[in-house]
């Protein structure tokens, strides 16, 4: 069993910048697979990105790619996400999430979730 806690989320401006960290506690952080979801208010939640085991294969939303980038320090047990050009429609509680498989953007598939954490950006 993993535990997961997001950290990192603000308020800030379109065109600005934010990196989320997600740390892990309990057993063999690298033995799963990491990923990135997001919900808006009214929405239902979406995958943003994710990163297999060993950090060697990352695979993004449509919406992240070319402006976020995720990486994973298995030493420290933390996966982060960096968020660039951030756009207003990228407002949303942003959530990690682990599991045992391999590459999966399906929720359904993730066992384990963060509380979240809270992303603003105003224009």
């Amino acid at each position: 069993q993993v535990q997961l806690v997001e950290s990192g989320g603000g308020l800030v401006q379109a065109g600005d910048s934010l990196r989320l960290s997600c740390a892990a506690s309990g057993r063999a952080f690298s033995n799963y697979t990491m990923g990135w979801f997001r919900q808006a208010p009214g929405k239902e939640r979406e995958f943003v990105s994710l990163i297999n085991k060993s950090g060697t294969g990352t695979y993004y939303a449509d919406s992240a790619k070319g402006r976020f980038a995720i990486s994973r320090d298995n030493a420290k047990n933390i996966v982060y996400l960096q968020m660039n050009s951030l756009k207003p429609e990228d407002s949303a509680v942003y959530y990690c999430a682990a599991h045992r498989g391999i590459f999966s953007s399906s929720e359904a598939d993730y066992e384990y979730w963060g509380p979240g954490t809270q992303v603003t950006v105003s224009s």
